[in-house]
């Protein structure tokens, strides 16, 4: 198998960040409507119950499967033009004092490129959200 390719969720991309706020203040904002706003788009709220559905302003869909309280989300994702959705996840763990890091892995994409193109959104992303936080 290549890199990023996986025996049964198809091929998948993670990055991560430590951020030098605490690992509340990280989750905090990533909840937040600002937060959210930068991960997964406008309009939305991520909702903590399993099986509420979303759909941002860009057309992105899916919907809550789990939501654990300053640890992770973790929901389906799929853009408009895609034909499948993919599984998104967020966590948050802290990483020392006054450092927590932020994880972002996306699975259940769908060849080497669709995860190429992934990474570089998911990177951007993590970028946006540290200096939503700094």
């Amino acid at each position: 198998m290549s890199v990023g390719q996986t025996k049964d969720a198809g091929w998948q991309i993670g990055v991560s960040k430590t951020i030098g706020r605490s690992a509340e203040e990280v989750w905090d904002f990533i909840t937040s409507p600002e937060g959210v706003a930068i991960w997964l788009g406008e309009g939305v709220t991520v909702h903590p119950e399993p099986g509420v559905g979303y759909e941002t302003a860009d057309g992105i869909r899916g919907e809550t499967r789990s939501f654990r309280e300053m640890d992770r989300i973790r929901l389906t994702w799929q853009p408009t033009g895609w034909s499948h959705e993919t599984t998104l996840q967020l966590a948050v763990r802290a990483s020392g004092p006054g450092k927590a890091m932020l994880r972002i892995h996306q699975e259940r994409l769908a060849d080497a490129a669709e995860r190429e193109q992934q990474r570089r959104h998911w990177q951007a992303v993590i970028a946006k959200l540290a200096e939503g936080l700094a």
